[in-house]
């Protein structure tokens, strides 16, 4: 490329980078129409919110989450798949009106978490079924508002005659980091135009560029040695084990000399049967986390020659399977740009003095800083100055596929612990119905928005090519061989799904999860 060719390049990027936001251009009414549609359906956020909680289904293991949802998507019009990617669990329910417009995704994550089951609505930690699943990361609530906002544009669109596609699909495992890059090997969002994804948090609002955290792969190393009694003759063995140890020493004795922005960690999935057999199998389950794309696969290649030298050592030999990847974000700027709009003009939920109450009671009996519920959404995010790195959300990948965004809606209470089960307690309360009901409007309006304004969506793929693109290319370490771990829970769903089929919210007879469950809101005595 010439000097000439390299500079103007560089300013176009400046220059869309620099652009002034888009401008909302809904009229009025259809504006109006939209938040309308909403809130009719709050009824229906509800209880999705509260079915979901119920389901408390971890990763790969979403099958009743998947029948309710489809359920209700395919007596509205919307045409099931089942099975998306290889993914038993996972679905797409795909509508569409008229020939030709725009194709928009919709999608939020719908798994929960081993180890976090909580009787929500109460202020202290009770499990509902020891050591059982539940929602610690508050991901029943995102399809819920998915599913509203599509319903209300889809009436829209039939009365308006808007041409256009909308799908549906849910994040499965993504606690595990375990799908989303293997929806984008597939393709299933080849020819879409645009993706807005969810996700719960205590406050309201979008971001874009590169959100500052980490991307990620996720790999378990196999150790294969040979059995022996381990005492009567434990020379005739080689130790899978001391294969796995060895390379969490050598791993640990490693991070001193790592960038300050990696996060790594592991547990041992296997380390034998009893003591005195030396083991002949053992596994460890590590996740990598870096910055970049290309950091990423450094650090994935230093721990692969770890383990090739711990089994060298021990004289075994060592397999891997990466089990998920996740792409480092980078929300698109048009796209975020609109939404804060929207989410500007819906604004926070009116919190009644039991939500209030309910708060105060929780953060004081669960030890955490006590915060009133946020009244003000938050401003558009920009990408940090600088980060030393963070967590990771497979949303990453489809962002590298196809413009996107995450819009953060308020349907937890500030202060809880991620991945914990004072993350669960509100989850299934009316301050989780206020939230999705307000997200599903900030969707609903930019979703028609976009479907109306093509001249939008070139601007959101523009700034994808020029500047998104500029930064980085999508590479990740996923090969075509490998497999979704559909494995994973399985075992553990199994024996814990009868016991937890008696907590199954029905709301033909209940008003609220709360209701079913005997609890008062707030608490008594606040």
């Amino acid at each position: 490329m010439s000097v000439r060719s390299t500079f103007l390049a560089a300013a176009a990027t400046l220059s869309l980078a620099l652009a002034s936001p888009a401008a909302a251009e809904l009229p009025d009414n259809l504006r109006d129409e939209a938040v309308a549609g909403v809130d009719s359906r709050a009824k229906l956020v509800q209880e999705i919110v509260d079915s979901i909680f119920s389901f408390s289904e971890p990763g790969f293991q979403e099958f009743k989450t998947q029948e309710y949802l489809t359920g209700i998507l395919a007596e509205n019009g919307f045409t099931i798949e089942l099975g998306s990617a290889g993914i038993p669990s996972a679905f797409t329910a795909t509508w569409t009106n008229g020939t030709g417009g725009p194709k928009i995704a919709l999608g939020s994550d719908v798994d929960g978490l081993l180890g976090l089951s909580q009787v929500p609505g109460i202020t202290e930690l009770r499990p509902q079924i020891e050591g059982g699943p539940g929602h610690g990361e508050g991901h029943n609530s995102g399809m819920a508002a998915m599913v509203a906002a599509a319903l209300s544009v889809k009436d829209i669109m039939e009365r308006e005659n808007i041409p256009g596609t909308l799908m549906l699909w849910p994040g499965i495992a993504e606690e595990l980091l375990a799908t989303k890059a293997f929806f984008v090997r597939e393709g299933m969002f080849e020819g879409f135009d645009a993706c807005i994804f969810t996700h719960v948090g205590n406050g309201f609002g979008t971001s874009y560029g590169d959100s500052g955290g980490n991307g990620m792969v996720s790999v378990e190393y196999t150790f294969h040695g040979s059995s022996a009694h381990g005492a009567g003759a434990p020379w005739a063995g080689r130790s899978a084990l001391d294969g796995v140890e060895l390379m969490n020493t050598a791993w640990n004795m490693r991070r001193e000399h790592l960038y300050p922005t990696q996060r790594s960690h592991y547990v041992i999935t296997n380390g034998g049967g009893q003591p005195n057999i030396v083991p002949d199998v053992a596994s460890v389950w590590y996740y990598f986390r870096e910055r970049k794309f290309d950091s990423i696969r450094n650090l994935y290649e230093t721990g692969n020659r770890i383990a090739e030298a711990a089994a060298m050592a021990t004289d075994t030999t060592v397999t891997r399977r990466v089990l998920g990847y996740a792409a480092p974000q980078h929300g698109n700027k048009p796209m975020a740009e609109l939404a804060q709009q929207y989410i500007e003009f819906v604004g926070m939920p009116e919190w009644t003095e039991a939500d209030e109450t309910f708060t105060r009671l929780a953060q004081e009996g669960l030890g955490r800083p006590v915060q009133p519920l946020t009244t003000e959404v938050s401003e558009l995010r920009a990408p940090p100055e600088f980060s030393i790195g963070g967590g990771s959300d497979d949303i990453g990948d489809i962002m590298w596929a196809v413009p996107t965004i995450t819009i953060r809606f308020p349907s937890n209470i500030p202060n809880m612990i991620g991945h914990h089960q004072t993350a669960a307690v509100a989850m299934a309360t009316p301050i989780a119905h206020k939230g999705a009901v307000a997200g599903a409007k900030a969707v609903a309006l930019t979703t028609l928005d976009l479907m109306m304004n093509p001249d939008e969506l070139a601007e959101a793929k523009r700034y994808q090519q020029e500047v998104q693109f500029a930064e980085e290319s999508y590479d990740p370490v996923l090969t075509a061989e490998d497999m979704p771990g559909i494995h994973l829970n399985k075992e553990i769903m199994e024996r814990i799904r009868p016991e937890q089929e008696q907590f199954y919210y029905d709301p033909s007879k209940y008003d609220t999860y709360l209701d079913q469950l005997g609890i008062p809101y707030p608490p008594t005595g606040g």
